[in-house]
């Protein structure tokens, strides 16, 4: 499971210029101008063989009334509830200011890590940052995100922390996680409670360890589940001014901690552009998924308009061509023991150990079949595959031409591994090694 840092602090102090050259990304919008960011962007990122997630914030304005600057501080003070490591970014050419006390008063109870950043050293002139000692936070790094300098030395302490990380499970017992995410009024809630009450058991709530997703164990047959149900996604121009405004981080928080992961849309309203992203969420985590098709009660449910209903929904999520499909009713409970029964199966099969002697007879057969293109006139080779991990499973292909085996060829490998395998259901990684490298 990926740590998840936090980067916060006062407008304008340059959190998404770091995030963005941290991420390499230009998901956060750089105007000098305080307020810009308000909803959390979040991207992954890599250091020193360490991964992990960011999540950029916009400015607290902890003194402010105005209802802007108030639901900003409410969604800086959530990702700062659900992340492993905070980084706390303050101006080094303004200098220390009021507001920077209140943050750093706020932070320091959560008892979490937390990593200082002097910003705007562009000279990384220690005696700017001294007087930052007196937040009484931990020792102040200078950097300039500007000019991307004393990175190295704020991401060697950022990482540093994560060695010290003990993730939270629900339990010591071995549960099956399943997380149900999807948009508002998908039926995420009515599903839940179909899935508990088909089983007839009763259940306590118990809240998990992000602020609003709820945690519900329960057996069926000798196995034990927890699903985590979750807020729901919605589109920004859709958001209120409420809670749902800081849904897709919790989402986030629930599919890192969960081994299956339950995609809900409404089957009559059809796929949109945001389940597409919510479905990018758990494919990015390396999650198992199941696209759960709700509200099919209300759906012509012949054979032909569901065959055609599943190619059309593969037809619009080519990155998961792997997911499985189930049409269900929250309502009725029609297919929810199926449902579970898909869980089970797309579970095992992204835990599946792939024997080597196979995988390269498979892989042979492949590349004889349909040989790798050549690099200007220069033949590339594939020597060997081996399987390094499982959920997701990943495999390591070493070729003599790592930079020029084209990702069209990889993706032909893959579904060779596919068909030979039956992985359906999870994703698949294969990366790439130079042969004779160690």
């Amino acid at each position: 499971m990926k740590p998840l840092v936090a980067i916060i602090g006062r407008p304008n102090v340059g959190k998404s210029t770091f995030f963005n050259k941290i991420s390499r990304t230009r998901a956060s919008l750089v105007i000098n101008q305080p307020g810009v960011t308000r909803d959390r962007v979040y991207a992954d990122a890599e250091w020193c063989g360490y991964d992990f997630t960011l999540i950029d914030t916009g400015g607290i304005e902890s003194k402010s009334s105005d209802l802007m600057w108030q639901q900003i501080k409410k969604q800086a003070e959530i990702a700062i509830d659900m992340c492993d490591v905070i980084v706390f970014i303050v101006d080094g050419k303004e200098g220390l200011n009021p507001g920077d006390y209140d943050i750093a008063d706020y932070i320091r109870k959560t008892q979490k890590p937390i990593v200082l950043l002097v910003n705007k050293v562009d000279d990384m002139d220690m005696t700017k940052v001294y007087e930052f000692y007196s937040l009484n936070i931990g020792e102040p790094h200078p950097i300039s995100s500007e000019h991307s300098l004393g990175f190295g030395d704020a991401l060697d302490v950022i990482v540093s922390h994560f060695e010290e990380l003990k993730f939270a499970e629900y339990d010591s017992e071995d549960r099956i996680k399943i997380a149900i995410v999807g948009k508002p009024n998908a039926g995420k809630s009515s599903l839940l409670n179909k899935i508990i009450g088909y089983e007839r058991t009763i259940v306590t709530d118990i809240a998990g360890t992000t602020r609003d997703n709820i945690d519900t164990p329960f057996e069926r047959d000798g196995k034990k589940y927890t699903l985590i149900d979750t807020a729901g996604i919605r589109r920004k121009a859709k958001v209120t001014e409420d809670l749902e405004y800081f849904s897709v981080v919790r989402s986030i928080s629930a599919i890192r901690r969960a081994d299956v992961v339950l995609i809900v849309f409404d089957g009559k309203e059809g796929l949109t552009d945001q389940d597409v992203k919510i479905c990018g969420l758990a494919h990015d985590a390396g999650k198992p998924s199941v696209i759960v098709v709700n509200k099919w009660d209300i759906v012509d449910k012949s054979p032909s308009v569901t065959a055609d209903y599943t190619n059309e929904l593969l037809g619009q999520l080519k990155f998961m061509s792997y997911l499985k499909v189930s049409f269900v009713s929250a309502l009725t409970g029609k297919n929810i023991e199926k449902l579970l029964e898909t869980v089970d199966l797309v579970l095992e099969n992204s835990r599946r150990i792939v024997p080597t002697g196979i995988l390269n007879d498979i892989i042979g057969d492949a590349i004889m079949i349909n040989p790798p293109p050549n690099n200007k006139g220069k033949k590339v080779r594939i020597s060997f595959v081996r399987q390094t991990q499982a959920s997701p499973p990943t495999f390591l292909v070493f070729t003599s031409d790592p930079e020029n085996l084209h990702f069209s060829y990889l993706r032909y490998l893959e579904n060779q591994i596919r068909d030979a395998f039956y992985f359906e259901g999870t994703p698949i990684i294969l990366t790439l090694k130079k042969q004779g490298d160690n």
